[in-house]
């Protein structure tokens, strides 16, 4: 009777996303643990053994053939198969099907639009759009979805992009400074010719002022600059809320 075995170069997975890379003429995969390739390459995931299945490399990880030692040290002038893992996870193509690249892509769609909600609002009555109206927004300019890049990112993108079509803008931040002495006029004079900011209180006392102000959450970084370098660190930038916005009836 005869005996059915499995080679000893083949190992069976199952439910795998995989890595592909091309080398030295030949392809080489990776298995990897559906959803964490992305959270390693954005550097969310830090442990290899919570991303990959086993630490092997294969020709084809759906066949469950492994990589020949001499094949690898030619492509990758190593066989260290977990190191290898790392470059493919790095520099290799993910393998998705058209059912997961539309599934991933809508997602992502979603995540923008929540996040550009979360970020503006309509200047108009400084309420903050529903993720709904965005999305429509998003789909009458036609916007296309970049899979490489993350929701944050596009956002930013989107925002610029819908400003040809509704009202909307970044939520201001409301920021509090205290300063004093020669540089206090300096200071003010530049803060005031930012196109963004809105002054919203001024309190005087000697040569001691306080100003309460809105402004673009994109100039936060050129103001504490240039505040600490105009005040030679003397002066005190605060933080007083993230977003400024009406919620119903209620100011925030």
């Amino acid at each position: 009777m005869s005996k059915i075995f499995t080679p000893t170069n083949q190992i069976r997975l199952t439910n795998v996303a995989v890595v592909r890379i091309k080398k030295a003429g030949k392809r080489f995969e990776i298995a990897c643990y559906r959803n964490k390739v992305v959270s390693w390459r954005n550097q969310v995931e830090k442990d290899i053994d919570e991303v990959l299945q086993t630490h092997s490399v294969f020709t084809n990880v759906s066949k469950g053939q492994v990589a020949k030692k001499e094949d690898l040290i030619k492509a990758f002038g190593k066989d260290d198969h977990t190191e290898i893992c790392k470059e493919i996870l790095a520099k290799g193509e993910l393998q998705v099907s058209d059912k997961e690249r539309h599934s991933q892509t809508e997602q992502l769609f979603k995540d923008i639009a929540t996040t550009v909600a979360d970020k503006c609002l309509n200047p108009e009555i400084k309420r903050p759009y529903p993720v709904t109206i965005i999305e429509k927004a998003m789909k009458d300019v036609h916007y296309s979805v970049k899979p490489n890049q993350s929701a944050k990112q596009q956002a930013l993108q989107v925002i610029k992009l819908l400003k040809e079509s509704i009202p909307i803008e970044r939520a201001k931040m409301r920021l509090k400074v205290n300063f004093k002495g020669k540089a206090s006029k300096k200071i003010k004079e530049k803060l005031t010719k930012i196109e963004s900011v809105e002054i919203e209180k001024e309190d005087r006392e000697d040569d001691e002022i306080t100003l309460v102000f809105l402004v673009d959450p994109g100039y936060f970084k050129e103001i504490d600059s240039m505040v600490q370098s105009e005040s030679k660190g003397n002066a005190f930038l605060e933080v007083m809320s993230y977003k400024e916005m009406v919620l119903g009836d209620e100011h925030f």
